[in-house]
């Protein structure tokens, strides 16, 4: 989800910019601080802007920088989980796919593509359900469900986001425009929740 914040915090104006006009010093260290990084609560800062000196910086003994309180908008992007979102297949590999969500990368592990079973081709970049002869390949455009999320505020690379597509009214934009067989799908469902009930069993 998309929001635009308002955010208040603390930067440091290094001394050898000075001599710089002060409001472009601050809105440069502002944008280079907080854009591309995560805070849990916000999720991750794609664009900041309106950003607004508070009041008259500090320069504290012995550093040499001052610290200026600055507020600014920030436009951030914040999986959140059950949400419904759309995605590009980005990349195939053995254990399902990645997806593009907006600015970050997703998972579709293998097992939450569809209700059926599926052969990976990762040199061909797509996958195949074994009864439904169904096809999600790189660059399909799809709809999904964020069913996990663990955003890393040191590393926005290190999120881990993950998706399912085996619900009503989710799958690739072509699946969804498929002419529906309710009766078909239930029975490949429950066949499939049955051979799982079995190898748990063993």
């Amino acid at each position: 989800m998309y929001t635009l914040t308002k955010i208040t915090d603390t930067i440091r104006v290094p001394p050898e910019r000075f001599g710089e006009d002060l409001n472009e010093a601050i809105r440069d260290i502002v944008q280079k601080t907080f854009e591309g990084t995560i805070r849990r609560s916000h999720g991750l800062m794609v664009i900041v802007d309106n950003i607004t000196p508070l009041g008259d910086g500090i320069v504290i003994h012995g550093d040499g920088g001052m610290y200026q309180k600055v507020e600014f908008e920030a436009l951030t992007f914040n999986p959140i989980l059950q949400e419904i979102v759309d995605g590009i297949v980005c990349e195939i590999v053995e254990f399902g796919a990645f997806c593009h969500i907006g600015p970050l990368d997703a998972l579709l592990h293998m097992s939450q593509i569809m209700n059926d079973y599926v052969d990976v081709d990762t040199e061909s970049g797509r996958i195949q359900g074994k009864e439904t002869k169904r096809v999600l390949k790189v660059g399909d455009p799809l709809r999904a469900r964020i069913v996990a999320v663990s955003l890393n505020e040191l590393s926005a690379r290190e999120s881990k986001i993950g998706l399912t597509m085996r619900q009503p009214a989710l799958g690739t934009h072509e699946w969804l425009t498929e002419p529906k067989d309710e009766k078909q799908e239930k029975k490949r469902e429950e066949r499939k929740e049955k051979r799982d009930d079995r190898r748990g069993r063993k």
